[in-house]
């Protein structure tokens, strides 16, 4: 994994899990025990969803650069809508604290994107990649007397 791609998923990863520590805990002691390993349950989720999402998306971006935005777009609706779906399926779970893993699922997920913006927007990307080797003087343009 290039440098900016592991710095920007340090960058998103690391704000989100301290954002799902804070959950842990406030669920830990609303909760008890259940509350706990529910949000610990949900942030382990969106840290695995939104991770993989960040690495296909760089590599996309790598490939086919003119699909990157289209790209963003397709992941971030589809990583929404399967943690809908995943939260659909555990609704009636009795291994945790329902409430505590969705509003930790919701938070972490709340922060993943804002960290995520927040990292696009100091990273200095170049949109352009500049041509190498044409040398550092400029080419002479218009007449030359």
């Amino acid at each position: 994994m290039p440098s900016n791609d592991a710095r920007l998923l340090l960058h998103t990863a690391v704000p989100a899990l301290a954002a799902g520590v804070v959950a842990a805990a406030v669920s830990g002691a609303v909760a008890g025990g259940d509350g706990a390993i529910g949000a610990g349950a949900g942030t382990l989720l969106v840290l695995v969803f939104m991770g993989v999402g960040l690495i296909v998306l760089q590599r996309t971006a790598k490939q086919f650069p003119h699909l990157f935005q289209m790209m963003g777009l397709m992941l971030y609706t589809a990583q929404l809508l399967l943690l809908f779906i995943v939260l659909a399926l555990l609704k009636g779970t009795t291994l945790f604290d329902f409430k505590a893993f969705a509003f930790s699922l919701l938070a972490v997920t709340v922060v993943w994107v804002a960290a995520q913006a927040r990292a696009y927007l100091k990273a200095k990307i170049l949109y352009v990649e500049p041509e190498p080797g044409k040398g550092d003087r400029p080419a002479r343009t218009g007449a030359s007397t």
